[in-house]
């Protein structure tokens, strides 16, 4: 197996509903992103996955995210917008993206910072 990642980011606002506390209030946060994606093979130039197309399929999913108010996503209408939570959106996003890719990856695990210090990651 060749395992390869990419990291990002972006900047977005938040209130976890049902917790008592001062993250029960509006703010936000530069969330630091990183995806893990696996192949059995690799392709004819010797690579899992160009790093620009992951980082291009990322950025297109990051983009729906940015600057925004994650509880205003359809999304997190139903899920809280936890650290947890916004790492399985983007796993759930990027596998959509990636099935259509012609290269044969599979996406492993998201993880997302939500400060220097504390990160939740997603994985099936």
């Amino acid at each position: 197996m060749f395992e390869i990642s990419v990291r990002s980011g972006f900047s977005g606002a938040h209130r976890l509903k049902g917790y008592k506390g001062k993250c029960e209030s509006l703010h936000g946060h530069n969330w630091d992103v990183e995806v893990f994606v696996t192949s059995r093979k690799l392709d004819s130039g010797g690579l899992t996955i160009d790093f620009k197309d992951l980082r291009k399929k990322l950025g297109a999913v990051l983009e729906t995210l940015d600057h925004r108010d994650l509880n205003g996503i359809v999304f997190f209408r139903k899920e809280n917008p936890s650290a947890e939570n916004i790492a399985k959106y983007i796993y759930k996003s990027l596998k959509q993206s990636l099935n259509g890719s012609v290269s044969k990856v599979s996406i492993k695990k998201v993880s997302v910072w939500e400060t220097k210090d504390s990160c939740a990651s997603y994985f099936e």
